[in-house]
């Protein structure tokens, strides 16, 4: 999988430049109401749920500044990646005990087309195991800056 196939995971919907969240716990809120408000979940309770269950098994905050919280749902149609960058950064109690700027959230049915899932997580990490992907992540103010990042990761 390539950079540039993440791109149709994404959508401009998805995309929040500034999260309000000043916790971990306030941003899966925040991703499960956008979730819902986008309807690619009916209901928001659902998705906190999924995420918070996932944070129990291990913190997804990866390190260097980039937490992917992920799961499976049916609930959920088809793969979908919402972006949120926090300009403070929030305690996700992250591998490397630092902040976390960069959060990715990937939401996915039990069975995938094609079973996408974990290349997908795959490829995210190793895009933002990239300090220049990161770099230029933090300074994306618009959803179409973002996805440059992404088209260019090859």
């Amino acid at each position: 999988m390539e950079g540039r196939e993440l791109i149709k995971f994404f959508s401009a919907d998805l995309f929040i430049p500034k999260l309000k969240a000043k916790s971990k716990a306030d941003s899966l809120d925040e991703f499960a109401q956008l979730f819902a408000r986008t309807r690619v979940i009916r209901k928001k309770d659902i998705v906190l749920e999924l995420l918070k269950q996932r944070e129990k098994l291990g913190s997804t905050g990866i390190g260097k500044g980039v937490a992917i919280p992920h799961g499976r749902t049916t609930a959920a149609l088809e793969v979908k990646i919402a972006f949120g960058k926090s300009e403070k950064g929030l305690d996700f109690n992250a591998l490397d005990k630092k902040s976390v700027h960069l959060i990715f959230v990937v939401i996915a049915p039990p069975q995938d087309e094609n079973n996408r899932y974990l290349p997908i997580l795959g490829k995210l990490v190793e895009i933002l195991n990239e300090s220049s992907n990161r770099k230029k992540l933090l300074k994306a103010e618009s959803f179409e800056e973002f996805i440059q990042v992404f088209k260019e990761a090859e």
